[in-house]
């Protein structure tokens, strides 16, 4: 049994709404330093008998939304 762990972010470009709520609390907050911020997601579970191009195939199918997300897969 693996650990996988899929990090899914918003592509370059895409407006993140949430980034831009985190960002303007931080700031708000004083910390005024902080610029740029994003908000992405992790989704983790266990697999039997990793296989990094199962998991890519999970990844186009449901776990990420390819036209707007980008996503980075980490097995160990």
């Amino acid at each position: 049994m693996a650990k996988v762990r899929v990090h899914v972010f918003l592509k370059p470009g895409v407006l993140d709404v949430q980034g831009k709520a985190v960002e303007g609390a931080l700031n708000g907050l004083g910390w005024t330093g902080v610029s740029n911020a994003r908000v992405g997601k992790l989704i983790e579970f266990d697999m039997a008998e990793p296989d990094e191009a199962e998991v890519k195939r999970m990844c186009e199918t449901l776990l990420a939304n390819t036209v707007i997300e980008s996503y980075r897969i980490e097995v160990g």
